[in-house]
Protein backbone atom coordinates (compact mmCIF):
# COMPACT_ATOMS: atom_id res chain seq x y z
CA UNK A 1 0.00 0.00 0.00
CA UNK A 2 1.71 2.92 -0.86
CA UNK A 3 2.82 5.70 1.81
CA UNK A 4 2.02 9.17 2.58
CA UNK A 5 5.81 10.10 1.53
CA UNK A 6 5.53 8.10 -1.68
CA UNK A 7 2.30 9.84 -2.85
CA UNK A 8 3.55 12.99 -1.98
CA UNK A 9 6.62 12.49 -4.02
CA UNK A 10 4.64 11.36 -6.85
CA UNK A 11 2.37 14.64 -6.72
CA UNK A 12 5.44 16.57 -6.61
CA UNK A 13 6.31 15.26 -9.80
CA UNK A 14 2.94 15.57 -11.42
CA UNK A 15 3.60 19.16 -10.56
CA UNK A 16 7.11 19.75 -11.98
CA UNK A 17 6.24 18.03 -15.03
CA UNK A 18 3.47 20.26 -15.42
CA UNK A 19 5.20 23.59 -15.45
CA UNK A 20 8.10 21.73 -17.33
CA UNK A 21 5.71 21.18 -20.30
CA UNK A 22 4.13 24.88 -20.09
CA UNK A 23 7.51 26.44 -19.86
CA UNK A 24 8.53 24.32 -23.02
CA UNK A 25 4.94 25.89 -24.38
CA UNK A 26 5.87 29.31 -23.71
CA UNK A 27 9.09 28.93 -25.63
CA UNK A 28 7.76 27.93 -28.65
CA UNK A 29 7.83 30.55 -31.62
CA UNK A 30 4.64 32.05 -32.39
CA UNK A 31 3.74 31.05 -36.13
CA UNK A 32 3.20 34.72 -37.33
CA UNK A 33 0.25 33.41 -39.81
CA UNK A 34 -2.68 34.85 -41.27
CA UNK A 35 -6.46 33.89 -42.16
CA UNK A 36 -7.01 34.52 -45.76
CA UNK A 37 -8.46 37.90 -46.61
CA UNK A 38 -12.16 37.51 -47.65
CA UNK A 39 -15.65 37.76 -46.36
CA UNK A 40 -18.80 36.57 -47.38
CA UNK A 41 -22.47 37.62 -47.03
CA UNK A 42 -25.85 37.02 -48.97
CA UNK A 43 -27.82 40.37 -50.40
CA UNK A 44 -30.89 39.44 -51.26
CA UNK A 45 -30.38 36.53 -53.57
CA UNK A 46 -26.50 38.16 -54.44
CA UNK A 47 -23.87 36.95 -52.79
CA UNK A 48 -20.81 39.78 -51.90
CA UNK A 49 -17.67 38.87 -51.15
CA UNK A 50 -15.04 41.97 -49.06
CA UNK A 51 -11.38 41.11 -50.72
CA UNK A 52 -8.85 42.83 -48.83
CA UNK A 53 -5.61 43.52 -50.26
CA UNK A 54 -3.91 44.55 -47.16
CA UNK A 55 -3.22 47.61 -45.49
CA UNK A 56 -0.63 50.60 -45.10
CA UNK A 57 -0.11 53.48 -42.94
CA UNK A 58 -1.29 56.51 -43.48
CA UNK A 59 0.03 60.42 -41.58
CA UNK A 60 -3.77 61.29 -41.07
CA UNK A 61 -2.43 64.52 -39.22
CA UNK A 62 -1.40 65.82 -42.53
CA UNK A 63 -3.81 64.82 -45.41
CA UNK A 64 -6.55 66.91 -43.88
CA UNK A 65 -5.21 70.49 -44.43
CA UNK A 66 -8.32 71.91 -43.92
CA UNK A 67 -9.25 70.59 -40.39
CA UNK A 68 -7.35 72.09 -37.35
CA UNK A 69 -4.66 69.11 -35.94
CA UNK A 70 -5.49 69.28 -32.58
CA UNK A 71 -8.86 68.59 -34.16
CA UNK A 72 -7.88 65.84 -36.07
CA UNK A 73 -5.84 64.45 -33.36
CA UNK A 74 -8.79 64.79 -30.74
CA UNK A 75 -11.24 62.61 -33.31
CA UNK A 76 -8.37 59.71 -33.58
CA UNK A 77 -8.09 59.74 -29.76
CA UNK A 78 -11.58 58.95 -28.89
CA UNK A 79 -10.91 55.68 -31.47
CA UNK A 80 -7.85 54.83 -29.38
CA UNK A 81 -5.57 55.97 -32.61
CA UNK A 82 -2.29 57.82 -32.77
CA UNK A 83 -1.75 60.33 -35.93
CA UNK A 84 -0.20 57.45 -37.87
CA UNK A 85 -3.07 54.99 -39.05
CA UNK A 86 -3.31 51.75 -40.58
CA UNK A 87 -5.68 52.57 -43.83
CA UNK A 88 -7.25 49.30 -45.11
CA UNK A 89 -7.65 49.02 -49.10
CA UNK A 90 -10.65 46.62 -49.61
CA UNK A 91 -12.28 45.32 -52.73
CA UNK A 92 -15.95 43.58 -53.97
CA UNK A 93 -17.19 40.95 -55.58
CA UNK A 94 -20.78 40.48 -56.38
CA UNK A 95 -21.76 37.67 -57.72
CA UNK A 96 -25.60 37.80 -59.09
CA UNK A 97 -26.14 34.36 -59.90
CA UNK A 98 -25.97 34.99 -63.76
CA UNK A 99 -22.24 37.19 -63.65
CA UNK A 100 -19.61 37.78 -61.65
CA UNK A 101 -18.46 41.53 -60.65
CA UNK A 102 -15.44 42.69 -59.17
CA UNK A 103 -15.59 46.71 -57.70
CA UNK A 104 -12.17 47.84 -58.25
CA UNK A 105 -9.38 45.71 -58.12
CA UNK A 106 -6.70 46.93 -55.75
CA UNK A 107 -2.58 47.83 -56.18
CA UNK A 108 -1.75 45.10 -57.52
CA UNK A 109 1.94 44.85 -57.77
CA UNK A 110 2.40 48.79 -57.88
CA UNK A 111 5.71 50.17 -55.28
CA UNK A 112 3.43 53.43 -54.33
CA UNK A 113 2.17 51.82 -51.33
CA UNK A 114 4.39 49.54 -49.89
CA UNK A 115 4.57 46.07 -49.07
CA UNK A 116 1.95 44.96 -47.03
CA UNK A 117 -0.80 45.58 -50.12
CA UNK A 118 -0.81 43.42 -53.63
CA UNK A 119 -3.31 40.65 -51.83
CA UNK A 120 -6.32 40.73 -53.61
CA UNK A 121 -5.71 38.29 -56.13
CA UNK A 122 -4.30 35.71 -53.62
CA UNK A 123 -7.62 36.03 -51.50
CA UNK A 124 -9.62 36.09 -54.58
CA UNK A 125 -8.01 32.31 -54.88
CA UNK A 126 -8.99 31.68 -51.25
CA UNK A 127 -12.24 32.89 -51.26
CA UNK A 128 -12.85 30.25 -54.27
CA UNK A 129 -13.00 32.00 -57.02
CA UNK A 130 -10.66 32.47 -59.91
CA UNK A 131 -9.39 35.81 -61.68
CA UNK A 132 -10.53 33.73 -65.04
CA UNK A 133 -14.13 34.12 -63.46
CA UNK A 134 -14.17 37.52 -63.02
CA UNK A 135 -16.42 38.37 -65.90
CA UNK A 136 -17.11 42.37 -65.23
CA UNK A 137 -15.08 44.91 -63.52
CA UNK A 138 -16.33 48.05 -62.25
CA UNK A 139 -13.80 50.73 -61.24
CA UNK A 140 -15.08 53.42 -58.53
CA UNK A 141 -12.27 55.88 -59.79
CA UNK A 142 -8.81 55.61 -61.46
CA UNK A 143 -6.66 55.86 -58.52
CA UNK A 144 -3.78 53.01 -58.37
CA UNK A 145 -4.73 51.93 -55.44
CA UNK A 146 -8.32 50.47 -57.12
CA UNK A 147 -6.77 50.16 -60.45
CA UNK A 148 -3.41 48.78 -59.36
CA UNK A 149 -4.59 45.18 -59.44
CA UNK A 150 -5.85 45.01 -63.47
CA UNK A 151 -2.23 44.03 -64.18
CA UNK A 152 -0.01 41.17 -62.86
CA UNK A 153 3.49 40.98 -64.43
CA UNK A 154 3.00 42.95 -67.34
CA UNK A 155 -0.24 41.04 -68.52
CA UNK A 156 -4.58 41.34 -67.77
CA UNK A 157 -4.86 39.95 -64.36
CA UNK A 158 -8.39 38.94 -65.16
CA UNK A 159 -8.05 38.29 -69.23
CA UNK A 160 -12.14 37.27 -69.33
CA UNK A 161 -13.10 40.69 -67.95
CA UNK A 162 -15.32 43.67 -69.10
CA UNK A 163 -13.64 46.99 -67.70
CA UNK A 164 -16.33 49.81 -66.76
CA UNK A 165 -15.58 53.32 -65.54
CA UNK A 166 -17.19 56.47 -65.69
CA UNK A 167 -16.42 58.43 -69.06
CA UNK A 168 -15.16 61.54 -67.56
CA UNK A 169 -12.43 59.28 -65.46
CA UNK A 170 -10.71 58.02 -68.16
CA UNK A 171 -11.33 61.43 -70.46
CA UNK A 172 -9.11 62.87 -67.12
CA UNK A 173 -6.75 59.95 -66.47
CA UNK A 174 -6.02 58.45 -70.00
CA UNK A 175 -5.19 61.57 -71.39
CA UNK A 176 -1.26 62.88 -71.70
CA UNK A 177 -2.32 66.27 -72.41
CA UNK A 178 -4.38 66.32 -68.69
CA UNK A 179 -0.92 64.31 -67.10
CA UNK A 180 1.26 67.56 -68.40
CA UNK A 181 -1.14 70.00 -67.16
CA UNK A 182 -1.11 68.29 -63.76
CA UNK A 183 0.37 69.17 -60.28
CA UNK A 184 4.00 66.76 -61.03
CA UNK A 185 3.14 65.17 -57.51
CA UNK A 186 -0.02 63.64 -59.19
CA UNK A 187 1.28 62.43 -62.36
CA UNK A 188 1.78 59.23 -61.71
CA UNK A 189 -0.96 57.90 -61.19
CA UNK A 190 -1.84 59.14 -64.57
CA UNK A 191 1.25 57.30 -65.99
CA UNK A 192 -0.03 54.64 -63.96
CA UNK A 193 -3.55 54.49 -65.49
CA UNK A 194 -2.41 54.90 -69.30
CA UNK A 195 0.25 52.14 -68.27
CA UNK A 196 -2.51 49.73 -66.98
CA UNK A 197 -5.24 50.26 -69.18
CA UNK A 198 -3.34 50.01 -72.70
CA UNK A 199 -3.95 46.41 -73.36
CA UNK A 200 -7.93 46.57 -72.16
CA UNK A 201 -8.28 49.60 -74.63
CA UNK A 202 -6.09 47.40 -77.22
CA UNK A 203 -8.50 44.28 -76.84
CA UNK A 204 -11.37 46.38 -76.98
CA UNK A 205 -12.31 45.49 -73.38
CA UNK A 206 -12.39 48.82 -71.71
CA UNK A 207 -16.31 50.32 -72.04
CA UNK A 208 -16.74 53.51 -70.08
CA UNK A 209 -20.26 54.69 -69.30
CA UNK A 210 -21.86 57.91 -68.87
CA UNK A 211 -23.65 58.96 -66.05
CA UNK A 212 -26.05 57.09 -63.91
CA UNK A 213 -26.71 53.54 -65.84
CA UNK A 214 -27.81 49.97 -65.11
CA UNK A 215 -24.75 47.99 -65.46
CA UNK A 216 -26.36 44.76 -65.09
CA UNK A 217 -29.62 43.85 -63.59
CA UNK A 218 -29.10 44.76 -59.78
CA UNK A 219 -25.68 46.67 -60.42
CA UNK A 220 -26.27 50.43 -61.19
CA UNK A 221 -23.65 53.40 -61.28
CA UNK A 222 -24.30 56.21 -59.52
CA UNK A 223 -21.77 59.68 -60.25
CA UNK A 224 -20.48 60.68 -57.19
CA UNK A 225 -18.00 63.74 -58.49
CA UNK A 226 -15.48 65.15 -56.14
CA UNK A 227 -12.90 62.89 -54.85
CA UNK A 228 -12.07 62.74 -58.98
CA UNK A 229 -14.21 64.08 -62.14
CA UNK A 230 -15.64 60.91 -62.73
CA UNK A 231 -15.80 59.26 -59.07
CA UNK A 232 -18.74 56.70 -59.05
CA UNK A 233 -20.34 54.97 -56.66
CA UNK A 234 -22.59 51.46 -57.14
CA UNK A 235 -25.59 50.42 -55.60
CA UNK A 236 -26.39 46.95 -55.43
CA UNK A 237 -29.91 45.66 -55.19
CA UNK A 238 -31.48 42.48 -54.79
CA UNK A 239 -34.33 40.87 -52.76
CA UNK A 240 -35.40 44.07 -51.61
CA UNK A 241 -31.74 45.16 -49.53
CA UNK A 242 -29.88 47.63 -51.07
CA UNK A 243 -25.77 48.21 -50.81
CA UNK A 244 -24.10 51.20 -51.88
CA UNK A 245 -20.11 50.48 -52.92
CA UNK A 246 -18.69 53.58 -52.73
CA UNK A 247 -14.96 54.12 -53.19
CA UNK A 248 -13.43 57.15 -51.92
CA UNK A 249 -15.70 59.07 -50.54
CA UNK A 250 -13.95 59.09 -47.56
CA UNK A 251 -10.92 57.52 -46.05
CA UNK A 252 -10.28 58.06 -42.76
CA UNK A 253 -13.45 56.51 -40.91
CA UNK A 254 -12.74 58.10 -37.29
CA UNK A 255 -12.02 61.38 -39.12
CA UNK A 256 -14.71 61.57 -41.63
CA UNK A 257 -17.76 60.09 -40.37
CA UNK A 258 -17.79 62.38 -37.17
CA UNK A 259 -16.95 65.08 -39.05
CA UNK A 260 -18.58 64.72 -43.11
CA UNK A 261 -16.71 68.24 -43.75
CA UNK A 262 -13.27 66.79 -43.50
CA UNK A 263 -11.65 66.84 -46.99
CA UNK A 264 -8.36 64.53 -48.07
CA UNK A 265 -5.76 66.48 -49.30
CA UNK A 266 -5.52 65.44 -53.01
CA UNK A 267 -9.75 65.87 -53.97
CA UNK A 268 -10.48 67.31 -57.34
CA UNK A 269 -13.16 69.54 -55.71
CA UNK A 270 -13.18 69.67 -51.95
CA UNK A 271 -16.01 71.59 -52.34
CA UNK A 272 -18.31 68.32 -54.30
CA UNK A 273 -16.43 65.83 -51.86
CA UNK A 274 -17.78 67.30 -48.94
CA UNK A 275 -21.19 67.76 -50.40
CA UNK A 276 -21.38 64.25 -51.70
CA UNK A 277 -20.44 62.57 -47.93
CA UNK A 278 -22.81 64.64 -46.80
CA UNK A 279 -26.05 63.41 -49.04
CA UNK A 280 -25.17 59.69 -48.69
CA UNK A 281 -23.95 59.50 -45.56
CA UNK A 282 -27.68 61.04 -44.83
CA UNK A 283 -29.03 59.09 -46.97
CA UNK A 284 -27.98 55.36 -46.02
CA UNK A 285 -28.16 56.38 -42.68
CA UNK A 286 -31.65 57.39 -43.23
CA UNK A 287 -32.74 54.11 -45.07
CA UNK A 288 -29.90 51.77 -42.86
CA UNK A 289 -28.59 50.84 -46.46
CA UNK A 290 -25.44 48.45 -46.09
CA UNK A 291 -22.24 50.12 -47.09
CA UNK A 292 -19.32 48.26 -48.66
CA UNK A 293 -16.35 51.16 -47.99
CA UNK A 294 -12.46 50.65 -49.98
CA UNK A 295 -11.20 51.96 -46.75
CA UNK A 296 -12.97 50.94 -43.42
CA UNK A 297 -11.40 48.21 -41.69
CA UNK A 298 -11.84 44.67 -43.40
CA UNK A 299 -14.25 43.64 -44.42
CA UNK A 300 -15.52 47.37 -44.72
CA UNK A 301 -18.71 46.05 -44.40
CA UNK A 302 -21.65 48.00 -42.36
CA UNK A 303 -23.95 50.65 -41.94
CA UNK A 304 -24.34 54.31 -40.89
CA UNK A 305 -26.81 55.98 -38.03
CA UNK A 306 -26.40 59.42 -36.67
CA UNK A 307 -24.40 60.70 -34.21
CA UNK A 308 -24.66 64.44 -33.03
CA UNK A 309 -23.83 66.30 -35.84
CA UNK A 310 -21.98 63.49 -37.58
CA UNK A 311 -22.17 59.68 -37.94
CA UNK A 312 -21.36 56.51 -36.26
CA UNK A 313 -20.17 53.46 -38.32
CA UNK A 314 -21.90 50.01 -37.46
CA UNK A 315 -19.98 46.99 -38.36
CA UNK A 316 -21.53 44.38 -39.90
CA UNK A 317 -22.26 41.66 -37.28
CA UNK A 318 -20.77 37.81 -38.22
CA UNK A 319 -23.12 34.98 -39.05
CA UNK A 320 -21.39 32.25 -39.55
CA UNK A 321 -22.86 30.10 -42.84
CA UNK A 322 -24.88 32.12 -44.02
Amino acid sequence: MPTFLSRFKSCVAGIFGVIAVSGALAQAPMSKDETPGWYRMKLGAFEVTALSDGTLELPVDKVFPKVDPGRIRSLLARSYLSTNVELTVNAFLVNTGTRLVLIDTGTGTSQMFGPRLGKLLSNLRASGYSAEQVEEIYLTHMHTDHIGGLMRDSRPSFPNATIRANAREAARYLSEDQMNAAPADEREDYESAMSIFKPYLASGKFKPFDGETELIPGVRAMPAPGHTPGHTIYVVESGGERMLVWGDLMHVAAVQFPLPSATFQTEWSTRQSAQQRQTVFADVASHRYYVAAAHVAFPGIGKLRASGDGYAWVPLSYIFGK
